[in-house]
């Protein structure tokens, strides 16, 4: 393939935006990529929105107060065992809907139960108990994402 012609691809592809091209002539051909060694430009990812936050400052006087959706919860006290979410996903109770949760609060777990299951990338994941206790508190909500490291359980040692 003569020189002149490879020349004027390269420039096409600058031009253009194209990250890769490729041309064949008979038994000859080239590939002209922006990308060195064939690597793809780095992915972009988005992160879902934040759990919203409860505001910074206060309101007016003037305006009335907003009615709070959901209660903060509250902070684990010194004795408790947090579980906190290993993955981002979709919080389940149940093994399916309508069927019986996994735990309720008051109720006693031993380390290696099934506590919820957390969907992500559509895969269910069992998560389980790292340790023998009381559920304290379900901090999570049903069918609602949570984040990576998010509380999900309170345990209170046997």
């Amino acid at each position: 393939m003569d020189l002149r012609k490879i020349k004027t691809l390269i420039e096409l592809v600058e031009e253009s935006g194209i990250s890769e091209l490729e041309v064949k002539e008979g038994e000859e051909s080239v590939r002209i990529s922006r990308n060195p060694g064939g690597m793809m430009p780095p992915a972009h990812y988005y992160a879902p929105p934040p759990m919203a936050l409860p505001p910074a400052a206060p309101a007016p006087a003037a305006a009335a107060p907003a009615p709070a959706a959901v209660a903060p919860p509250k902070p684990p006290v010194d004795n408790r065992y947090v579980v906190k979410a290993p993955m981002v996903g979709t919080f389940y109770r149940a093994p399916s809907p309508g069927a019986k949760p996994f735990v309720e609060v008051g109720q006693t777990v031993k380390a290696g139960q099934t506590l919820c299951i957390i969907e992500a990338m559509k895969m269910l994941n069992q998560i389980e108990a790292d340790r023998s206790g009381v559920i304290a508190e379900i901090l999570a909500e049903n069918e609602k994402p949570v984040e990576f490291e998010q509380p999900m359980f309170l345990i209170d040692p046997a």
